[in-house]
């Protein structure tokens, strides 16, 4: 087992879904249980899988969650990209985000690398 809560990993993404929570504030009132949802769901299970993923006994099953946490860095990707789209977000507001998210990522899949 690994303490979650020293992982550099949980500490971004745990930062990251506050990003997210301010930014689909200023959603459309209409998104709130679309768009806005899913973003804030996705965000939130980055830490989420991280923190179960690291209470399982095996290696091999932490990388599967961890699989799943980048499954969600994508998926958070794709709907900001669409609200970019759709003009509820700025590209100024966007691109810090993408950029910390690729951050997540790249960390998500080296750390996912030394489990094997």
């Amino acid at each position: 087992m690994h303490r979650f809560k020293d992982l550099e990993i949980w500490k971004l993404s745990r930062l990251f879904w506050k990003d997210i929570y301010e930014i689909t504030s200023l959603f459309p009132e209409a998104e709130k249980f679309g768009l806005t949802s899913q973003l804030r769901r996705a965000s939130i299970s980055i830490p989420s899988n991280i923190a179960e993923g690291a209470s399982r006994i095996s290696n091999k099953d932490f990388a599967r969650f961890l699989e799943i946490t980048i499954g969600s860095c994508y998926e958070i990707e794709t709907q900001l990209l669409i609200a970019n789209d759709l003009k509820f977000l700025k590209q100024e507001d966007l691109n810090p985000l993408l950029k910390k998210l690729e951050a997540i990522i790249k960390m998500t899949s080296k750390f996912k690398s030394t489990l094997k």
